[in-house]
């Protein structure tokens, strides 16, 4: 997690997809598994399907042209072939296609957890800068009412100075008079 409690890393934009690790790969992770994956994965393409349409058109040509016998009209050991590949193949298809929709929809629940909690994060964001904002207008109404303070105290101040140096005049000029009346000289 950085400063702002904001989750970071790799580690943490996986961990959601972490519980449904085991189903990465179809089979289990061993070399059997791993070919056995591969090999379902490759009957769906179309180089298997070519290949295998190229092969069974050489192998009727090569017996229907009489180049060989054995398989003859028609084509037993052909179609005993393709039952073999049916049998080994359909249960590889099948289990593939059932683990990756369980894979797909073990990774759209992390998914979905991982967007919930994006979500709440952004509305943990949003409640904090809606405090900080709050506090943020509370504290400018703060600094208003004190600059409103202080400017009405230099106000009061300046008139209690222009009161004083009033009266400072008034002083001046009594004490003036009244050194005329006594007979001193002024200023002394």
């Amino acid at each position: 997690m950085s400063g702002q409690g904001q989750p970071s890393g790799p580690d943490w934009a996986r961990r959601f997809h972490l519980p449904h690790a085991h189903l990465e790969t179809v089979f289990g992770g061993d070399w059997f598994a791993l070919k056995a994956e591969a090999f379902a994965r490759f009957f769906g393409t179309p180089t298997f399907l070519i290949g295998q349409t190229v092969v069974v058109g050489v192998w009727i040509w090569i017996n229907a042209a009489g180049l060989t016998t054995f398989d003859v009209y028609p084509f037993i050991l052909l179609n005993l072939a393709f039952s073999l590949q049916a049998a080994y193949a359909a249960p590889l298809i099948l289990l593939a296609e059932t683990r990756q929709a369980d894979r797909d929809k073990a990774h759209s629940i992390a998914d979905a957890e991982h967007r919930e909690e994006l979500h709440r994060i952004s509305e943990q964001r949003q409640q904090q800068m809606e405090k900080q904002t709050a506090l943020l207008v509370d504290m400018l109404g703060q600094n208003t009412t004190l600059t409103e303070r202080v400017q009405e105290l230099l106000r009061q101040n300046t008139e209690l100075t222009d009161k004083v140096m009033a009266l400072a005049e008034r002083i001046e000029a009594m004490t003036a008079k009244v050194s005329e009346h006594i007979g001193l000289p002024a200023g002394g």
